[in-house]
């Protein structure tokens, strides 16, 4: 039994812990990215991840190979972007409703299967993504009023499952370090060159600079280290129903400190687009028994 297969059985609960780091970042992070700017901070949070990295296995370098470098950084582009979407419309809109909408990305993922990978949905997967899709435009329109924090988070949404999709393919033929590795520092390329225009701002504050570190050591460096050695050992349909739980985390963490209080739209948005994502998460797992 290699090392990967050995620490199967404690997958399930490293990825709800990942959730739980994920949902508590976009209630830590409200502060900090209306202070400092939404690409500073990522370009901060990257750059010190990746640091990090380096820092705990310097020989990480050595193990980067020509292939590894083009698809892990592909995989960390479409993470970057979404990053960049999603920390923008958490800027603009409430933690809630950026975690329910980044949870989207689980009806996204199959959509991107019928056009790239030829995949069938049958009627009960696009009643899924009818159903993900109303609680989506709940919390989008106020009114008449459209949210582009919403709209920015759903984009970051369909960057997220390009990168599940991109991950799931390469993961397994890689290094669990080195790959991740990869990934987060075409992120943190990618997040410095889009905060050099506007000129890059430090964090702000002893809270700044620690909402930065709690993001990039936990939120990203253990996190995607724990996610990308999962997507190499278990089922993708697994991994994303784990990770889903960071719609509930976002929104306990989010009443739990007081951020703000869920109101009937933002439940019934919820309750929408959650049963729409396990909703297509059971189609999936019936069509592949």
């Amino acid at each position: 039994m290699n090392t990967r297969e050995k620490f199967r059985p404690f997958a399930p609960a490293a990825l709800i812990a990942v959730a739980a780091m994920w949902g508590l970042a976009f209630v830590v992070m409200v502060d900090p990215i209306q202070r400092q700017g939404v690409n500073d901070f990522l370009s901060f949070r990257f750059i010190f991840a990746v640091l990090l990295l380096i820092i705990l296995r310097p020989k990480v370098l050595r193990q980067i190979t020509g292939e590894m470098a083009l698809k892990g950084g592909a995989a960390g582009l479409f993470l970057g972007s979404g990053y960049i979407f999603q920390t923008l419309g958490l800027s603009l809109t409430t933690p809630a409703i950026t975690g329910f909408i980044t949870g989207l990305y689980v009806v996204m993922t199959p959509i991107f299967a019928i056009f790239f990978l030829k995949v069938r949905v049958n009627a009960t997967g696009w009643f899924a993504v009818i159903l993900a899709t109303a609680g989506l435009l709940i919390l989008s329109f106020n009114g008449l009023e459209i949210s582009w924090g919403a709209l920015s988070v759903f984009m970051s949404a369909i960057l997220f499952a390009a990168h599940i999709i991109a991950l799931g393919a390469w993961s397994s033929k890689f290094d669990v370090y080195a790959m991740t590795t990869v990934q987060l520092s075409a992120c943190a390329l990618l997040t410095t060159f889009a905060a050099i225009p506007d000129g890059i701002t430090g964090p702000v504050g002893g809270n700044g600079w620690l909402v930065v570190l709690f993001t990039a050591l936990f939120a990203t460096v253990f996190a995607f280290i724990i996610q990308t050695w999962a997507q190499s050992i278990i089922a993708s349909t697994t991994v994303a129903v784990l990770l889903t739980t960071e719609v509930f985390f976002a929104a306990f963490f989010s009443v739990l400190t007081g951020t703000e209080s869920l109101s009937l739209r933002v439940i019934i948005g919820g309750v929408a687009i959650s049963a729409g994502m396990y909703l297509i998460i059971f189609t999936e797992r019936r069509m592949s028994a």
